[in-house]
């Protein structure tokens, strides 16, 4: 259940911080003091798409938190949690989100960083909000067959599973058996191509690492006439009459004559004789080097087309010459598959014939049981619906055969209603009017509500437009599922205010020129009067009040 919620500068709301409690929890208030906006806040908790214009004027963010308590640590929050690597507290998730001025939107599961994805996934299994509008999902026949399967057992649940697993091997299987069976022309052309491609690559030789030694030799040549002078003036003056090394000779014999006196010139003279040891080799270096450059015009020209050439294959298939050696090796596979594909098409639709023998036997299996499950949920939705004043209306929830495979099988789900006596069953979504669209899925939602693990229901006002005894079947259904779920309902109607196990009243007020939102738990005294109010408006009267105290009383009998 969601046990408690924190909200600051989201929309009108400064700062608010509410509990709420086991059962059906009710909120009212006048028209536009927040109620709906304290459940735009839940559906933002639980993912919704978020908005800077929610964020409160004046402030650069608004701050939403809420703490939902479950029962138990097998609950699906918790598998969820286990399977996104989130950390878990003891039978507790807290959902956290920022929106920014900015646009940007910060999400939290018990403290760590998520996505709004993650969010929205892991908020889907705690609260359910059914709106004014949400019966919309009924006057679209594409969701029937996820209501029907909503309601279906743990069997089919299994059997669900085993068709996904070959379903998704038939998809595998049938794309790349659909990828071989192109035309005759697409692959002639494309045969030719690859050939032409790998005809270019292969002639080229590539050495992987080849560029970078032809890129430094290249640049070695660019420098010839400069590393041949650079060399020479190294040479001479090492070498010449009376040049370095002759003068540094002249220091060596100095030094070794001195040696013997004692320890210390010993040492000089041997570190001397080192230095001069090395400069000779390095002067040695330096004359083979010399005699060693030779420049090839032919060796020049071969450098540069090749590294042209080189160029030329990297801007065709790769950014680097292992990627151009790769891509090489891709397309002669594709080449050789092509070559070969006769044989691996005939190969494949053996496959895939087998496989779509196995996917209509588990098609079968579902259509089975949904069908069985069909005639279980008619039956269920007809008792709910008696109860709600449509006691005379028959539903038939039809699960036709298509001819195809989808993600769901081969079935197509319809909800079929006669809400008169001698009219001929029609799509739901054809005939039934809003009030009645109301009620079918207020049905369903009390259905649901024992085979879900949905933590919280919430109704934001589908009392709408009913009234007399229609209201009171509404309220009394919203009570039971309310059994079974934690349930927070905005409402208008006295009749489900009553039956509530804590009533908030929402106002708003003005306050140093801002117009803040507050929230209070009702006393019975306070719940009398606000039932009153909501039977006659602001003129409360003795006859007003005894009614509501009437209405709670009875409620509290029927509960």
């Amino acid at each position: 259940m969601l046990a408690e919620l924190s909200i600051r500068n989201f929309a009108i709301i400064d700062e608010l911080t509410v509990s709420f409690t086991e059962g059906l929890t009710v909120l009212t208030g006048e028209t536009g003091a927040g109620k709906s906006i304290i459940i735009d806040a839940v559906q933002l908790l639980c993912g919704a798409r978020g908005s800077s214009e929610f964020i409160r004027h004046g402030t650069k963010k608004a701050e939403l938190e809420g703490m939902f308590s479950l029962n138990s640590t097998s609950h699906s929050s918790y598998k969820k949690l286990e399977e996104l690597g989130i950390p878990t507290d003891e039978e507790s998730i807290i959902l956290r989100r920022e929106l920014n001025a900015n646009g940007k939107s910060t999400c939290r599961i018990n403290g760590k960083l998520v996505t709004i994805a993650v969010l929205r996934e892991v908020g889907s299994t705690l609260v359910d909000i059914h709106g004014q509008h949400e019966s919309q999902e009924l006057m679209d026949e594409r969701s029937h067959i996820n209501l029907l399967d909503q309601f279906a057992s743990k069997q089919f649940v299994d059997a669900k599973d085993a068709y996904s697993q070959v379903y998704e091997a038939y998809n595998r299987t049938k794309k790349r058996l659909k990828g071989l069976q192109m035309d005759d022309q697409e692959m002639t052309h494309r045969m030719d191509l690859y050939r032409f491609q790998l005809n270019e690559i292969e002639e080229a030789e590539l050495i992987s690492g080849e560029e970078e030694t032809l890129s430094a030799e290249r640049t070695e040549m660019q420098n010839y006439s400069k590393i041949v002078d650079k060399l020479q003036t190294s040479s001479q003056a090492l070498t010449a009459e009376s040049g370095a090394m002759d003068y540094l000779g002249v220091v060596l014999h100095a030094l070794q004559d001195i040696q013997s006196v004692n320890t210390t010139y010993g040492k000089i003279s041997e570190e001397f004789a080192n230095a001069y040891f090395i400069l000779e080799d390095v002067q040695s270096q330096i004359q083979n080097q010399l005699d060693s450059m030779e420049f090839d015009e032919q060796r020049v020209q071969y450098v540069e087309d090749r590294l042209a050439l080189l160029q030329t294959l990297k801007r065709k298939y790769g950014q680097t010459v292992d990627e151009v050696i790769a891509y090489g090796e891709k397309i002669k596979r594709q080449l050789d598959q092509l070559t070969n594909r006769d044989q691996e098409i005939e190969e494949l639709e053996r496959k895939l014939a087998q496989i779509e023998q196995d996917l209509q036997l588990e098609a079968d299996e579902l259509s089975t049981i949904r069908k069985q499950t069909a005639e279980e949920l008619s039956t269920r939705i007809m008792e709910q619906l008696s109860a709600l004043y449509m006691d005379r209306a028959i539903m038939d929830v039809r699960v036709e055969e298509l001819s195809h495979f989808t993600e769901n099988g081969k079935n197509h789900v319809v909800f079929y209603i006669a809400t008169n006596v001698g009219e001929p069953l029609k799509p739901l979504t054809k005939v039934a009017s809003g009030g009645e669209l109301s009620r079918v899925m207020l049905a369903l939602k009390s259905i649901f509500s024992k085979h879900q693990e949905i933590t919280s229901i919430i109704f934001d006002e589908v009392d709408t437009g009913v009234s007399g005894r229609v209201a009171q079947a509404i309220a009394e259904k919203i009570g039971q599922i309310a059994k079974d779920s934690q349930v927070l309902v905005i409402t208008h109607l006295p009749a489900v205010a009553a039956l509530a196990d804590s009533h908030l009243r929402i106002e708003k007020h003005v306050e140093a020129d801002r117009t803040k939102t507050k929230i209070q738990e009702l006393s019975l005294e306070e719940r009398t009067e606000e039932l009153s109010r909501m039977m006659a408006g602001e003129e409360i009267s003795e006859i007003t009040l005894h009614h509501a105290a009437e209405l709670l009383a009875q409620a509290q009998t029927k509960k």
